[in-house]
């Protein structure tokens, strides 16, 4: 059986929120995290987060920053986390990050290596990643 967030079309499990994502499903079944039509939904809302939220509002700038938000020591081993992706993508995790616009490739393999952490190895859909990228920078 696949992991939640995937079955979920959330492949970095956002949680469920007050939020109104675009393409969630109209009848939210999982009690704890969003349910998505489409995993290009899913991936826009976690781009959308990673990108819009952590980034340009919230200014965490670094892997360890937007990990330790994304999953807080109190749900997570955070450390583990960070060093997951850290590793995953060869990027310091108390390194700068480069701005989403000026590379979106960074943003699409710290993404892409946070959904095998959340939802365990599994084959990553490119084609849905990157429409859910594509969506999410677009007004």
């Amino acid at each position: 059986m696949a992991a939640r967030g995937l079955r979920n079309n959330n492949p970095l499990n956002i949680r469920r929120s007050k939020d109104h994502w675009r393409g969630l499903c109209p009848q939210q079944t999982d009690p704890a995290f969003c349910q998505f039509e489409s995993l290009e939904y899913g991936w826009r809302a976690a781009f959308v987060l990673l990108t819009s939220s952590y980034y340009q509002r919230h200014h965490l700038r670094t892997l360890r920053a937007i990990i330790t938000r994304w999953a807080p020591p109190v749900e997570n081993d955070t450390a583990a986390y960070i060093t997951f992706v850290a590793h995953h993508t060869g990027l310091d995790p108390d390194a700068l990050l480069p701005s989403p616009s000026a590379s979106p490739a960074t943003w699409q393999s710290i993404a892409t290596v946070m959904s095998l952490r959340e939802c365990g190895l599994h084959p990553i859909n490119y084609e849905a990643m990157r429409s859910g990228w594509k969506m999410a920078i677009s007004p």
